[in-house]
C-alpha cells in the first residue's frame, strides 16, 4: 500500500522560508513597524491597509511580533500566489495564505464570496490582513475607494479589533514590472482601532474607515493633498 510522504520536512521548510521572509524583508527595506495608536495585542484582529504592491501582506505580516504572525492570515490573490509551485509553498505553506478567487472562476463554475471566506476565518478564531480598496492601487490616487466588506466584517464581528495600516514606500521598492527590488527604507504604521458604531450607516463606517487609514501616512505625504 502506498503510503504519504511525511510532512516534517515541509513544515521544517517553511518555518525556515518564514524566518528567511522577515531578515530578507527587513534589510532590503529597513522595515519599522509605527504603533500610532494602538499596541500589539493577543487578540482576533483584522488589519486593513493601503494596497499598491503584492509585497504588501508580507511587510506587514513580518512587522507584527512573532506570536501574533502564527495567528494571522494574510488574504490574497489565488490567482496570484497559486500561478507556480514556489508562490503555493510560500502561500500556503508559509503565510498559510486565506486564497481568494478574483477571476470570478470559468463559466458556471461556484466560487466563494471573498467576504463570505474571510467570515468563515474570522469566525474558527483567525486574524487576518486584509485589503479594502480591493486590488492593487498601481494609479496616481493616494487611496482607491474602499469596497463595503469591511463594512460587512465590522458588522457581524464587533469583538473583532479592526486595526488601520499605512504600508509606506513599498510601490517605491517594488514597482509595477521590477523583477529586482529598489532598496529603500519602509514603513508600517498601525492606527487606532476602530469599531461600528450603534446605527452606523455603510456610507459613514466606510468614510471613517478610509480617514483613519490616510490620517496614517507620514506628514510629507499629507503635504501632497490638494488644498480643501
Amino acid at each position: 500500500m502506498r503510503t504519504s510522504p511525511p510532512r516534517w520536512p515541509r513544515q521544517l521548510g517553511a518555518i525556515a522560508s518564514a524566518w528567511l521572509i522577515v531578515v530578507f524583508a527587513r534589510l532590503l527595506t529597513g522595515v519599522r513597524a509605527i504603533w500610532a495608536g494602538s499596541t500589539p495585542m493577543a487578540e482576533q484582529t483584522l488589519y486593513f491597509a493601503n494596497h499598491t504592491s503584492h509585497g504588501d501582506f508580507v511587510l506587514l505580516w513580518a512587522t507584527l511580533p512573532p506570536d501574533l504572525r502564527a495567528l494571522t492570515r494574510p488574504v490574497a490573490g489565488q490567482d496570484y500566489w497559486e500561478a507556480s509551485a514556489l508562490r503555493r509553498f510560500i502561500g500556503q505553506d508559509v503565510f498559510n495564505a486565506l486564497m481568494i478567487r478574483r477571476d470570478g472562476g470559468s463559466a458556471g463554475a461556484s466560487t466563494a464570496n471573498p467576504v463570505e471566506q474571510m467570515t468563515e476565518a474570522l469566525r474558527s478564531g483567525d486574524s487576518l490582513i486584509m485589503f479594502p480598496e480591493g486590488t492593487r492601487n498601481i494609479g496616481d490616487e493616494t487611496l482607491l475607494p474602499l469596497k463595503s466588506g469591511l463594512y460587512h466584517l465590522a458588522r457581524a464581528f464587533p469583538q473583532v479589533r479592526l486595526v488601520p495600516v499605512w504600508i509606506e514606500n513599498l510601490k517605491r521598492v517594488l514597482p509595477k514590472g521590477t523583477l529586482v527590488p529598489i532598496p529603500l527604507a519602509c514603513s508600517v504604521r498601525y492606527g487606532a482601532p476602530l469599531r461600528l458604531a450603534d446605527g452606523e450607516d455603510k456610507a459613514t463606517f466606510i468614510a471613517r474607515a478610509r480617514a483613519a487609514m490616510l490620517e496614517l501616512r507620514p506628514e510629507y505625504d499629507k503635504a501632497e493633498d490638494p488644498a480643501p
